[in-house]
């Protein structure tokens, strides 16, 4: 019996391109969001955004040299800031590409695990385990659980995440919206069940959300290059335009190609419209009996 065809993992084309886009604009490769307050959304300040974002992200943490876990950590960007400051780093990512940016980014003396979370271990314990944009991706209960069980006894769990709003229950199934993560009032509960306690917590929202804006408008810079090829070839060379096209519609699925065209050609990817079904927040989180 043949197998089952896998699917196309969107999601790691998808932080791989962004990765290599960031390098070309910024020339770093960070993944993350930026803060906007005071900067105009556009991308020759995409740079400058990202690093207030990580300044922010980096006062959470303690001046003293921690051992640390960045769990998702893109291509490795954050883990070079966290050994510039003399935290020992230790980097969990899916992805081979982004594990091999991770490498070459920081060099033999820093180990780069190329696995998901669920399936890491470790015989050591760590100050501190860090999801920079990564908790959403990892089944919640599965990542508050494991990550306290990494801690050592004085450790803390760094969060910083877009988080789903109530707006967006009451919305849930009329139409999709920008944004992703946990919705927010299950992840408060999942906290108080483990007796894991917030012992600090900021709300940037707003300060992130014009990064949504800036990542549409680069989406349909991309949309506006595919319709300029489709149209030529259409003029040019029809027959092999027919045949990309059936073979196209024929690989990928019509709620593929429909979620595909409104990412490229959409204009709904709001800084408002992700205000209205998001809450962007950055914690720092124990467990209460050690907090």
């Amino acid at each position: 019996m043949a197998g089952k065809r896998r699917e196309i993992d969107t999601r790691s084309i998808g932080l791989d391109l962004w990765a290599a886009t960031a390098k070309f604009v910024t020339g770093k490769e960070n993944l993350h969001y930026g803060l906007w307050a005071g900067l105009e959304p556009v991308a020759g300040n995409l740079g400058a955004a990202q690093e207030a974002y990580s300044a922010k992200l980096l006062s959470f943490l303690s001046s003293a040299p921690s051992r640390i876990l960045d769990i998702g950590g893109g291509a490795g960007e954050t883990a070079k800031k966290l050994k510039s400051l003399g935290h020992r780093v230790e980097v969990v990512v899916p992805s081979s590409f982004l594990a091999e940016r991770c490498r070459s980014n920081l060099g033999p003396d820093t180990p780069v695990h190329e696995t998901t979370f669920e399936d890491f271990a470790s015989n050591g314990r760590f100050d501190v385990c860090l999801f920079s944009e990564s908790f959403q991706y990892v089944p919640m209960a599965a990542a508050l659980e494991k990550a306290a069980c990494l801690l050592r006894p004085s450790g803390y769990i760094l969060i910083s995440d877009c988080f789903r709003s109530e707006a967006f229950r009451s919305n849930a199934g009329t139409r999709r919206t920008v944004g992703g993560g946990w919705l927010l009032s299950d992840f408060r509960q999942a906290l108080a069940e483990r007796s894991l306690e917030i012992l600090r917590e900021e709300d940037v929202s707003e300060e992130v959300a014009p990064s949504v804006e800036l990542e549409q408008e680069f989406f349909n810079l991309i949309g506006y290059s595919v319709r300029r090829i489709d149209s030529g070839l259409s003029a040019s060379h029809p027959l092999a335009r027919f045949l990309a096209a059936f073979l196209f519609r024929l690989v990928v699925n019509r709620g593929r190609r429909s979620r595909l065209a409104n990412r490229l050609h959409g204009n709904k990817r709001t800084a408002e419209e992700f205000c209205r079904f998001n809450r962007y927040l950055m914690l720092k989180i124990a467990p209460a009996s050690r907090s």
